[in-house]
C-alpha cells in the first residue's frame, strides 16, 4: 500500500472495502442520551466495533449508583451489538496528582467509583489524564499520583475485578502530567508491572506535545521512543483525533480527521502498523451526533487504500 493518502484504489473497490470487516477495532467515543445502552446501539449503527463512553456526567463529583435495570439494558445492548470492546473515560474533575489534600482524597474516591462502575458494566479500561501539579511542581505531583493509582489498584486487586486503568497521554496544556514519553515511563516504572494498568495514546495529544507523526521518519521514531520509553506492550487504547493546533503547541483542540495538522497520511500508517494492529482505535472528534459516522467512513477508507475524496465523490 502507498504511504500517500493521494494515491488510493478505484473508488468502485473502495465502495466495496468499505463494508468489508477491518483488520482492527475501530470506533468512537459516543454519547449516552437516553441511557448507557444508546452508546452501543448508536455505534452499531455508524459501524462501531468499540465504544467509549462516560458512566455518568464528566462534570459532577457525585452520581446515583447505577440501577439494576440500567445493568440490564446495558447488558442487552452488548449482547444485540455484538460490541466487545467497551471502555470509559473518567470524570474531568478528577485530578489524582492534586497538592490540596481535599481535592486528592476526594479525587481518589470519585476515581475509585468511576472503575465500580465499570466493574458493574463489564467494562474493561478506564482511561484517565494523569493529572496536573498546579503550579506546586512536577515531582511531588508525581509522587501523588503514582500513590493514588497504587492504592486504588491494591483496593481493588481481587480475584473478581477486571477493569483496568488506562493512563492517556496528554497535550502538555497548563500544569497536566504524562505528555512526554520520559514521564509517562517514570510514572509506570515507580508502580511497577500490573495486568491492570496499561496507557491510551491519544493522536493530537501527542502531536501538540511535540512527536511528529506526519512523515515515514518521524513517525518511525516516534513510535520507537514511546516503546523504548513507555513500551508497546503497555498500549491498549488509541485516541485518534487530527489537532487543530500545530506541532509542539501544546494546546488540546481536536479535529476532524483529514481536516487538522495531521492529516491523512498520519492516520493510515498508524491504523495499518503491524505493531499496533491489535490496539483498539476510537475517535473523539467534535460533533458526534452528526460527525462521528462521516469520521469514522474516512479512516475506513484510509484503512483499505482509499482515499476520502474518493468517497465523497461517488
Amino acid at each position: 500500500m502507498s504511504d500517500s493518502a493521494s494515491e488510493s484504489l478505484p473508488i468502485g473497490l473502495c465502495n466495496e472495502l468499505e463494508t468489508q470487516p477491518l483488520p482492527r477495532l475501530l470506533g468512537a467515543h459516543m454519547p449516552t442520551s437516553g441511557g448507557l445502552a444508546n452508546s452501543l446501539i448508536n455505534g452499531k449503527a455508524i459501524g462501531c466495533t468499540a465504544v467509549q463512553l462516560f458512566t455518568s456526567s464528566p462534570r459532577q463529583w457525585s452520581h446515583p449508583p447505577l440501577t439494576p435495570e440500567e445493568i440490564e439494558a446495558f447488558e442487552a445492548a452488548k449482547e444485540q451489538t455484538q460490541i466487545s470492546f467497551i471502555i470509559a473515560h473518567d470524570s474531568y474533575l478528577i485530578n489524582l496528582a492534586a497538592p490540596a489534600a481535599d481535592v486528592l482524597e476526594r479525587s481518589r474516591s470519585a476515581f475509585r467509583h468511576e472503575l465500580d462502575r465499570a466493574e458493574q458494566l463489564g467494562l474493561l479500561w478506564v482511561v484517565t489524564h494523569m493529572g496536573a501539579h498546579l503550579g506546586q511542581g512536577e515531582e511531588p505531583a508525581m509522587q501523588r499520583l503514582v500513590e493514588s493509582l497504587i492504592m486504588i489498584l491494591e483496593a481493588t486487586d481481587t480475584a473478581n475485578y477486571r477493569v483496568g486503568i488506562a493512563l492517556e497521554t496528554t497535550a502538555g496544556q497548563g500544569t497536566g502530567l504524562g505528555w512526554r514519553f520520559e514521564q509517562l515511563g517514570a510514572i509506570l516504572e515507580k508502580i511497577g508491572p500490573h495486568p491492570r494498568l496499561g496507557v491510551c495514546m491519544d493522536t493530537c495529544h501527542i502531536f501538540v506535545a511535540g512527536y511528529d507523526i506526519r512523515t515515514p521518519e518521524t513517525y518511525e521514531a516516534t513510535i520507537v521512543e514511546f516503546d523504548r520509553l513507555v513500551g508497546l506492550h503497555r498500549l491498549k487504547v488509541l485516541h485518534i483525533n487530527d489537532a487543530k493546533k500545530g506541532l509542539g503547541s501544546r494546546v488540546d483542540r481536536h479535529e476532524h480527521i483529514g481536516k487538522g495538522e495531521i492529516g491523512d497520511a498520519a492516520f493510515r500508517r498508524l491504523l495499518t502498523d503491524p505493531r499496533l494492529l491489535n490496539v483498539p482505535a476510537l475517535i473523539e472528534t467534535p460533533e458526534a451526533e452528526t460527525m462521528h459516522a462521516v469520521n469514522l467512513s474516512h479512516l475506513r477508507r484510509l484503512i483499505s487504500g482509499c482515499s476520502a475524496e474518493a468517497g465523497e465523490s461517488s
